[in-house]
């Protein structure tokens, strides 16, 4: 009968330390975040300059491929305080703040559009990169970056120490600049597709940062600004009540249809992966495999060379879509046979050589590293061989060898390190000055300033 006290205490101590580990509110300052928001929520002077240098660099860090150069537009973009701003105001049931943030915010996205188009306009490079093709399709992720990095971004603004790396990895992990350049990018070559998938993108991070920030504001107990004229006051809470199922709903059905085509891509991608290994494609080479996703309409196009599928087979591919929960999923087979004309048959051919010239460079790699492990072990037993001569003349004691890097745990300090150690076996186990010497000798011969010896004498 004692048990379930004791077993109620532990728990309750279990919660109480949590709640001070999880705990906060202790370390806000509300009125310091509130006031460091709205500044940044201002749009002039410097900011403007700011802002359009910024879009500049990360269009030439798009434009030629480079990870750094983003990085760093990144950093000293002010798109974050507006977007902050917007949560804010919602949290707090600020109209006049809320309608401060969004026209910021409409400002600064059309100085961001207007200069990467026309710096795409001028450049001379015009093929899309890697980096510049990643903004154009959101996936699931992305919601979870922006929503996670916005809510860390708000907490660490609110401490009253502000955490300025925090805000800067927030600022980089949310990626906010790259894909309004993107869209820039689209609207400059009239590839409308790319600035609708990269302003969609724009859209959801701007969105679920403002959430985050909207839910940490609650959470921690914002004061809410009260209206006295009651009038104003519901013209407010409506306006705010507007804004927020404006922002809300479109942004779920958007977050739904990200959702559906991650898990279609993923699925699609195990589909195909399984049936390579069905008997009926030992004669048959996939040559090609395109995944689309249009809301209902959802196919996979599967380019084949060798001997023709019958319809039975085409069939029992069908339905094997539900296997893997694609049952709405059309599969549409394009196949090449014997049937070919000379111009077919060699561009079919030429793609066989390029997969296999693929696999080939593939294969040419992994045995020039495999090559260059065995060269790296032949240099090591050739210097292990020299040592062993030098030993032989200097300390003829030594009649056995090995060095190694061995796993050392300091139990005192509770700590782990890689040390180099010298294990010799001696004939006689010398006195301490001559073992002094030798690991003396050891350590500027193998250059190993921590280098461990481990003495033992030989069996006789």
């Amino acid at each position: 009968m004692e048990e379930t006290p004791v077993k109620d205490n532990l728990l309750k101590r279990i919660y109480i330390r949590l709640r001070e580990i999880s705990n906060l509110h202790d370390d806000t300052n509300v009125e310091a975040t509130i006031n460091s928001i709205t500044k940044d929520i201002e749009f002039k002077g410097a900011n403007v300059w700011i802002l359009f240098l910024a879009v500049i660099v990360a269009s030439v860090g798009l434009n030629v491929n480079s990870t750094a150069v983003i990085i760093g537009a990144m950093l000293i973009s002010p798109l974050m305080g507006p977007i902050n701003g917007v949560g804010l105001a919602i949290g707090i049931d600020d109209n006049v703040l809320l309608r401060a943030s969004l026209r910021n915010l409409f400002i600064m996205v059309a100085i961001s559009l207007t200069a990467s188009t026309t710096y795409f306009l001028v450049s001379p490079l015009s093929d899309a990169q890697s980096e510049l093709l990643a903004r154009t399709t959101p996936t699931i992720f992305d919601v979870l970056i922006a929503f996670f990095g916005g809510m860390a971004g708000i907490v660490a603004a609110s401490r009253k120490e502000g955490k300025i790396t925090i805000i800067s990895g927030v600022a980089i992990a949310t990626a906010l600049m790259p894909p309004l350049c993107t869209a820039g990018y689209g609207l400059a070559t009239g590839q409308f597709n790319y600035f609708f998938g990269a302003f969609y993108l724009f859209f959801i991070n701007s969105f679920f940062i403002a959430l985050a920030t909207f839910i940490v504001v609650r959470y921690l107990h914002f004061p809410v600004k009260e209206i006295v004229d009651p009038v104003k006051r519901r013209v407010q809470r409506r306006n705010i009540t507007f804004f927020s199922v404006l922002m809300i709903v479109p942004s779920v059905y958007m977050a739904w249809n990200v959702v559906g085509e991650t898990r279609f891509n993923s699925q699609a991608i195990k589909y195909v992966q399984t049936i390579q290994n069905e008997v009926m494609f030992e004669d048959v080479e996939i040559l090609n495999v395109r995944r689309e996703y249009a809301g209902k309409k959802k196919a996979i196009h599967i380019s084949l060379v060798g001997n023709a599928l019958t319809e039975s087979q085409i069939r029992r591919l069908e339905n094997r879509l539900v296997e893997f929960g694609l049952e709405n999923t059309a599969l549409k087979i394009k196949q090449t046979s014997g049937s070919l004309d000379l111009g077919a048959q060699a561009g079919v051919i030429s793609k066989l050589l390029e997969k296999k010239d693929e696999e080939l460079q593939a294969k040419e790699a992994e045995n020039f590293r495999l090559r260059t492990e065995l060269k790296k072990l032949n240099d090591i037993a050739g210097e292990r061989q020299n040592l062993g001569k030098e030993l032989t003349i200097q300390y003829p004691e030594v009649v056995g060898f090995s060095v190694s890097r061995s796993i050392f745990y300091d139990n005192l300090k509770n700590t782990t390190d890689t040390i180099p150690v010298f294990y010799a076996e001696f004939s006689t186990l010398p006195d301490a000055d001559r073992e002094a010497q030798l690991l003396q000798w050891l350590r500027v011969r193998l250059q190993y300033k921590n280098l461990k010896l481990i003495k033992v004498e030989k069996e006789k």
